[in-house]
């Protein structure tokens, strides 16, 4: 393994298979941990995605681990001559065993951490901010002694709760030692305008190393965070998929790229495959026995119409409620639920396009009130479609071919189907 490769404008540093692991949502699902299985799928997905580090436990966190990384470093090495090379970097604490473990794998990268923060000093590992600097410094003069090769990052923990002057004491020291800086938001307090300042602070100071972020979603900050760091010029982003991570999570892989390519930056997007995001969410969540979620931007929530007026209008052109490319980035179909918010509209073209009964508006009009006024009685015995359907064939209403193939697939309200399937062709 070499260091020679260009970094692209924005590179994502992916840690599901770290700090996803640390999701609460393993314990809710009681699935505890990923299995080899499901690493090396989400691994083999995120070097087709395009992604070029892939942050992992360091081997010293437990057997299990240490055994799962040569299975994925064999299929790393499978996947190189086709898709280009990936690096498996290790979260390892400043701390001579982490490393040696690291080391003895055979990892790419070490992404080094140790608290600057007067919290961590205090309860954390009980050292002071010069017992910190010199054993990093030790460490990582080592490392650029006898592993040359070896990618070096060193992050001060809880970055954001540290004192600027603190940062820059140990930061000073370590900083001729590392191909980057790592700026983490640990506890998740951080504002965009603060992450400007602080980027903007650490850009003047250290011009020629580049700056990597981890950004915690404690006040739901993680995305426009990170978004505010890559305008200030940090070129390195911590993500996992779905935002999985400790606590409330970090920065979601898709939805970063997504909003950058929102943004017209669309250098930041070049070499990652876009196409394959909805699917990357999918596959994550599938993992985890659950629906990609609802507040995840690439999502087939994100096309999904409940309210009438809003059916109506995106039956006539999707874009009057649909703003954004998702189609781009895999979101390739989209739902429109009956229910009863929908409205004559779509009692229409569910029964005409779909269904092949003649009704005019007024008809639609007139059945779409009586829908509204059983659904509610009806359900959850009886599906919304079935209670409509029974009202057509009450009302005597005529059947007609369809005049051509439906457009769209109209789906229950109240029973809607794993987003893992592509039901709705749009």
């Amino acid at each position: 393994m070499t260091l020679e490769y260009t970094p692209r404008s924005v590179e994502i540093v992916d840690s599901t298979l770290r700090e996803g692991q640390q999701s609460p949502l393993l314990h809710d699902y009681k699935k505890y941990a990923f299995s080899l299985q499901d690493k090396l799928e989400i691994l083999r997905a995120l070097i087709l995605y395009g992604v070029k580090f892939i942050e992992l436990f360091a081997p010293i966190v437990s057997p299990k681990e240490a055994e799962d990384f040569q299975a994925l470093h064999a299929l790393r090495d499978e996947l190189a001559p086709q898709h280009g090379q990936a690096f498996l970097v290790a979260h390892v604490r400043a701390h001579p065993a982490d490393v040696e473990s690291a080391l003895q794998a055979g990892f790419d990268g070490l992404h080094l951490y140790m608290g600057t923060s007067p919290q961590s000093q205090r309860y954390n590992h009980g050292k002071d901010l010069d017992a910190v600097t010199r054993q990093a410094r030790h460490l990582l003069e080592d490392l650029r002694r006898h592993h040359p090769n070896v990618w070096l990052r060193f992050s001060g923990e809880d970055a954001f709760r540290t004192p600027m002057e603190d940062l820059f004491r140990v930061y000073d020291e370590i900083a001729p030692l590392v191909h980057r800086l790592g700026i983490p938001d640990t506890v998740g307090i951080a504002t965009p305008n603060l992450v400007a300042q602080r980027i903007a602070a650490f850009r003047e100071r250290y011009p020629e190393t580049p700056l990597e972020v981890h950004f915690h979603d404690d006040r739901g900050f993680a995305l426009p965070n990170a978004l505010a760091a890559i305008r200030g010029g940090a070129q390195y982003v911590d993500t996992t998929i779905l935002g999985l991570g400790e606590r409330s999570g970090i920065t979601s892989t898709t939805a970063l790229l997504f909003n950058l390519f929102l943004e017209e930056a669309y250098e930041a997007v070049l070499g990652y495959q876009i196409h394959l995001s909805y699917p990357l969410n999918v596959l994550v969540a599938d993992k985890l026995h659950m629906l990609v979620p609802f507040k995840e931007p690439v999502s087939l929530t994100n096309r999904t119409h409940t309210a009438g007026v809003h059916q109506g209008a995106v039956l006539r052109h999707a874009s009057t409620y649909e703003a954004t490319p998702l189609a781009l980035f895999g979101v390739n179909t989209r739902d429109i639920l009956l229910g009863p918010l929908s409205g004559w509209n779509l009692v229409r073209y569910f029964l005409g396009e779909i269904h092949g009964f003649a009704l005019d508006r007024e008809t639609a009009r007139e059945l779409a009130q009586r829908f509204k006024a059983e659904v509610y009685q009806r359900i959850p015995e009886e599906s919304p479609s079935k209670v409509l359907l029974s009202l057509a064939h009450e009302m005597g209403l005529p059947k007609q071919p369809p005049a051509s193939q439906a457009s769209f697939q109209v789906h229950e309200y109240l029973h809607p189907q794993p987003h893992t399937a592509a039901r709705v062709r749009g």
